[in-house]
């Protein structure tokens, strides 16, 4: 009977161990959307660190990478970097890629 209970314990705490690495997702994986996510946070907060109004900027910046999966270098121009976020345009044909 002391057996199965140490048994059962050291399965338990094996359990343990290993269920939270099973159900955590992998986020710095850069193939993953969650990957994306930190690499087009850092970026745009570079690209928007001496905007006027930053949080604006942060936000269209990380909607034009997660489309284009790129932010130009820098905090102004080198839009020839990436296509796709210099072309991207807003409602009124403005550009929408800071």
């Amino acid at each position: 009977m002391m057996n199965c209970k140490k048994y059962v314990t050291f399965f338990f705490f094996l359990a343990l161990l290993i269920i939270p690495f099973v159900l955590l997702p992998a986020t710095a994986a850069p193939g993953r959307v969650g990957g994306m996510e930190v690499y087009c946070g850092s970026r745009c907060r570079g690209r928007c660190s001496k905007a006027g109004f930053r949080d604006r900027c942060i936000k269209y910046c990380g909607i034009c990478c997660r489309q284009c999966k790129c932010v130009p270098s820098g905090t102004f121009g080198n839009k020839h970097h990436c296509p796709c976020y210099r072309d991207m345009l807003s409602s009124k044909g403005k550009p929408k890629c800071p």
